[in-house]
């Protein structure tokens, strides 16, 4: 028996590689405000304990971003004949195929580190909102060209129906 999720035939498209800043730059902004805030606590409360807390909050935030380039790249993305189909994730995977025919919205984002670096976020929704797709980090001609086509997919194949 075939392991389900292993799919040897398909080509994945992956993220731009720039989205690795994106989400570095995200990932320690965050841990300043956090690490911050706990020392502050930490600091005017004057409870010694809390400060193996911060630490602990800091540790979390280095191994997230250490593993930040590994993450980015298990993104990706195909299109197939009949549906997009989306995986993300390194110690739980998930794997999310949408039918072309039941996407209802495709919108995409930037954010100012986005623009920046010419990146943008393409999301598209469908009526169960458990399929919902977020692929970040496409290049953004590409992300408006993959708009395009997927709104053109999903209105010829909802014309169908």
């Amino acid at each position: 028996m075939t392991d389900r999720l292993d799919l040897p035939e398909i080509t994945w498209r992956r993220v731009s590689p720039r989205y690795i800043v994106v989400d570095v730059v995200g990932y320690i902004v965050f841990a300043v405000i956090m690490v911050g805030a706990g020392s502050a606590v930490a600091y005017f409360v004057g409870i010694s304990w809390l400060w193996f807390v911060v630490a602990a909050i800091a540790v979390v935030f280095v191994v997230t971003i250490a593993l930040t380039p590994r993450r980015v790249r298990a993104i990706g993305y195909q299109l197939r004949d009949d549906d997009v189909l989306f995986r993300r994730g390194i110690l739980y995977q998930r794997f999310v195929a949408v039918p072309y025919g039941r996407m209802q919205l495709v919108d995409i984002n930037r954010g100012p580190l986005d623009r920046l670096l010419g990146l943008a976020e393409l999301k598209f929704v469908t009526a169960a909102a458990a399929t919902g797709v977020t692929i970040p980090g496409l290049p953004e001609a590409d992300a408006e060209e993959l708009r395009d086509r997927l709104v053109a997919l999903a209105e010829s194949r909802r014309a169908g129906l």
